[in-house]
C-alpha cells in the first residue's frame, strides 16, 4: 500500500450537502477498493488563482489515503468523470512528506508535542 494525497476542488455551485455527499463518494471509492482513509480535511471556498470554467471560487478538500498504486488510475479516473470536480492533483507522499502531514495535522488540531 502506497500513501497519496490529493487535493480537488469542487464547483461553487454545489449546497453544503451535496459537497459533502460528492467527498463521500470519494471517501467510499477508495476504501471499496481496499484502500484508506488517513485524514480528510475540508478547506472550504476560496478563490482561485484562474477562472476554471468560468467559475472564479471553488471548494477545496485534502484527502490523505493509503491505497495500491494499480487501484490509484481507477481512482484518478472516477475525478475526472465527475463534474463536481473543477480541478484534482494526486501526489504520493514519501517519509518525509509524511511527517510533514502528520505535524501538521498535529499542529493544527491543537495538540502539544512532547
Amino acid at each position: 500500500m502506497n500513501n497519496y494525497e490529493t487535493v480537488f476542488i469542487l464547483t461553487p455551485v454545489l449546497s453544503a450537502e451535496q459537497t459533502k455527499e460528492a467527498v463521500k463518494k470519494f471517501e467510499d471509492l477508495i476504501t471499496s477498493m481496499g484502500g484508506s482513509i488517513v485524514h480528510s480535511e475540508d478547506w472550504g471556498l476560496k478563490k482561485l488563482a484562474y477562472p476554471i470554467q468560468k467559475k472564479s471560487t471553488g471548494f477545496y478538500f485534502l484527502l490523505d489515503f493509503k491505497l495500491e498504486g494499480t487501484s490509484l488510475a481507477k481512482f484518478e479516473t472516477e475525478l475526472k468523470r465527475d463534474e463536481r470536480i473543477m480541478r484534482f492533483l494526486t501526489v504520493k507522499m514519501d517519509k518525509d512528506h509524511l511527517a510533514f502531514s502528520e505535524k501538521r495535522r498535529t499542529k493544527a488540531s491543537g495538540a502539544v508535542e512532547a
